[in-house]
């Protein structure tokens, strides 16, 4: 037997690395590491089979194939081939890296989407386990996949940042989830920090870690918006007492981004210091020994509370929330669970009023796929008041599925139709035709 991981971020590899020292994968047969450099512009990033810091992690694979160095120069994400060259592909990597296709199975991220997709349906056989992505884990699947797909998904692997919370992903076929130990994960993060210097010194002052995630790229906010809510972090880590900000900018981030921050930071008097290097935020967290973690609604959040119990701010997810286009979008779940688990009133503080929330949004976001969750979506919004559900629903999405606490429905045929256009808006088109009909009979009449 042959267990093939193809993944793409340090936190997967730090995932999947965690699960098998934790004794999660069954020993036996051999292991290989496929990474996947899935940057916009590989050749200026590293991969995580390049990073110096995550060199110690690849001991526990008997080999490494870099997935990029047989696509070059394809990019990962576009590797899509069409039915008919599927097979010739199997057989291809089949032979590239020693497998046996028949007795496999898959260690992957973000099933959804290629190139994990593609190698998905190369090998049609295998068994799949899915290692969780960061708290994406914890919503539906966002494309639906093939039965053929789903219904090879035996486990889902992911650390247990919030205990008691069961992710969404492939619940509806059956899949195992399969909780990694904090202790474990935290064991990993340990071994990375040790592997060397990360380019920043721990001090005696307190420190606060800010993060950056570039939103302004994913459409999600404007560039000024962005560094509006990054001001908003340095104030809030202010207000943590911070008398050092390490602020750790997106990869893909403008260089300007951070100079808006800086002069932020000095303003308040506070040392500042931008960190470019590759050490996860998990990573610096423990060697700052910092104070608090600030960000939007990275995972990072979540993960640095669980493993250190350190404080956490989150800055913007409301006004994240409100933004996000269309409703399924991937980023509402990550969104919601960091801005309902960081409200001062506490109102979703027990795992089980989260876990309720999160079905319901995952119901909203996907309800084909999640159509088991409809009752916990109308059991959780017929309780709520309007404040409250606006928050995390979109009132138009509750009335496409008809669920509690739409407009009444008058209003709602006005603003929704039954078309996918409002009623307003199919009788002002209704109008346009019919004046434009009288307008051809006219010229017709006239001899024009």
């Amino acid at each position: 037997m042959t267990q093939l991981f193809a993944l793409h971020t340090p936190y997967g590899l730090m995932s999947a690395v965690a699960a098998i020292d934790a004794g999660l994968v069954p020993p036996g047969g051999e292991r290989v590491l496929v990474p996947i450099n899935s940057a916009a512009v590989p050749e200026t990033n590293r991969g995580i089979d390049e990073s110096a810091r995550l060199r110690t992690l690849l001991d526990r694979f008997d080999r490494v194939e870099p997935l990029n160095r047989l696509l070059d120069p394809l990019h990962p994400a576009a590797w899509s081939p069409r039915a008919a060259e599927l097979p010739a592909w199997g057989r291809l990597l089949a032979c590239a890296w020693g497998l046996d296709g028949d007795d496999l199975d898959l260690y992957v991220q973000t099933p959804q989407v290629a190139p994990v997709r593609t190698l998905l349906s190369l090998f049609s056989e295998a068994r799949i386990f899915v290692i969780g992505d960061g708290l994406m884990t914890y919503a539906p699947i966002r494309d639906r996949v093939a039965h053929t797909v789903s219904a090879r998904v035996r486990q889902v692997i992911y650390p247990d940042v919030l205990p008691g919370l069961m992710p969404l992903l492939f619940a509806e076929a059956g899949a195992r989830t399969v909780p990694v130990p904090m202790p474990a994960f935290s064991a990993v993060v340990d071994e990375i920090d040790r592997a060397g210097s990360i380019g920043v010194a721990s001090t005696d002052t307190s420190t606060v870690l800010v993060l950056g995630q570039y939103l302004a790229a994913l459409h999600l906010v404007t560039a000024d918006e962005e560094t509006a809510m990054q001001q908003e972090m340095i104030d809030r880590a202010v207000h943590r007492g911070a008398r050092r900000i390490i602020f750790k900018p997106h990869p893909t981030a403008p260089p300007i981004s951070a100079d808006r921050v800086r002069r932020r930071a000095q303003r308040h008097g506070i040392a500042f210091e931008t960190y470019r290097g590759d050490a996860p935020a998990e990573v610096l967290t423990r060697r700052l020994r910092a104070a608090a973690v600030v960000a939007g609604f990275s995972t990072a959040l979540p993960t640095v509370r669980a493993l250190y119990g350190t404080p956490i701010d989150a800055v913007g997810t409301e006004a994240v929330l409100a933004a996000l286009r269309p409703f399924e979008n991937g980023n509402r779940i990550p969104a919601t669970i960091v801005d309902a688990t960081n409200r001062d009133d506490g109102a979703y503080a027990a795992p089980g009023r989260l876990q309720h929330l999160v079905d319901a949004v995952g119901y909203c976001m996907q309800p084909r796929v999640a159509a088991h969750l409809r009752p916990r979506a109308e059991e959780l919004l017929a309780g709520l008041d309007p404040e409250e559900r606006v928050r995390y629903f979109s009132p138009r999405r509750l009335a496409e599925l008809h669920l509690p606490g739409t407009a009444p429905r008058l209003l709602t045929r006005l603003v929704v139709g039954t078309g996918g256009a409002g009623r307003t808006e199919e009788a002002r088109l209704a109008m346009r035709g019919a004046r434009r009909r009288a307008r051809r009979a006219w010229n017709a009449a006239s001899g024009r």
